[in-house]
């Protein structure tokens, strides 16, 4: 493996650290702030799951256009078509994410289980994800 590609791998991985550190840090906010107002377990893992989700995400998506991709184009109307794609391919990798989340909380309902389940469905999904990318979001950039 050449030079750049173990370059570029790490760099990506650093930046799915990132975004996990992001996502889950952020649900670990959110429970924590919910469990403190009585909120049931059901609705509970919604907003955390979406809202985790959501700052996962933005961040990765501004890492990965401007440090994996290359991608330095800057209007409007392509960052909207990116964004747009990016958030389709990741409907499939949150789809993952979310499935290992869930069960792994129903299994164990805690946050230690809502966190092991994150971090397995989330390594999975950004594999998938970087491939989806550079296949569909990024191409002429790449």
């Amino acid at each position: 493996m050449k030079s750049s590609a173990r370059s570029l791998i790490a760099t990506y991985v650093v930046f799915c650290v990132i975004a996990m550190a992001t996502n889950l840090g952020t649900q670990n906010a959110l429970n924590w702030l919910l469990v403190k107002q009585g909120v049931a377990d059901q609705f509970r893992l919604l907003v955390v799951l979406a809202g985790g989700t959501l700052a996962g995400l933005l961040i990765k998506y501004v890492l990965d256009k401007r440090y994996i991709f290359e991608d330095r184009s800057h209007d409007l109307n392509s960052h909207a078509r990116k964004f747009s794609m990016y958030t389709a391919m990741g409907l499939v990798t949150t789809a993952i994410f979310w499935i290992f989340e869930s069960v792994a909380f129903f299994i164990v309902p805690t946050t230690t289980g809502l966190m092991v389940g994150g971090v397995i469905g989330l390594t999975i999904g950004y594999v998938i994800k970087y491939y989806l990318d550079r296949r569909f979001v990024f191409e002429a950039a790449a």
